[in-house]
C-alpha cells in the first residue's frame, strides 16, 4: 500500500503539469494597433469586429485592441470609424501564442 502511494504522489505533478499546459494551451490571442494610413498615428475609439463570433470593441486612444481566449482557427479583423473607409484583415489565431494583427485604415476624401 505505501509504494502504491508512493508511485501516485510521484506521478502526480506529472499529470498536474500535463493538465495545466493543455488547459492553458488550448487558445489563442489576437492582438495590434489601428493606425492611420497616412500619417501613422494611432486611432482611438475604432470599432472593431472579429469573425466569426461578432465580438466587438473599441480601442484605446493608443489604438490597441486585443482578443483573448480564441478557438484556434481563421478569422477577420473589421475595423470602421466615421472618417475612415472601413478595412478588414484575415489572421489566423494559433494554440497558445499571441498574434500581433495590426491595421491601418485609410481616411474618406
Amino acid at each position: 500500500m505505501k509504494k502504491f502511494i508512493f508511485l501516485c504522489l510521484m506521478a502526480l505533478p506529472l499529470f498536474i503539469s500535463s493538465c495545466s499546459k493543455d488547459e492553458y494551451d488550448s487558445f489563442g490571442t489576437l492582438y495590434g494597433v489601428v493606425t492611420d494610413t497616412n500619417t501613422g498615428d494611432a486611432l482611438g475609439n475604432v470599432t472593431v469586429t472579429l469573425s466569426p463570433g461578432g465580438i466587438t470593441k473599441l480601442t484605446g486612444s493608443n489604438g490597441l485592441f486585443e482578443f483573448e481566449g480564441l478557438t484556434p482557427q481563421q478569422y477577420t479583423i473589421t475595423v470602421q470609424k466615421s472618417g475612415y473607409q472601413t478595412n478588414r484583415k484575415t489572421i489566423s489565431a494559433v494554440v497558445g501564442e499571441k498574434v500581433e494583427a495590426n491595421i491601418s485604415m485609410t481616411p474618406q476624401n
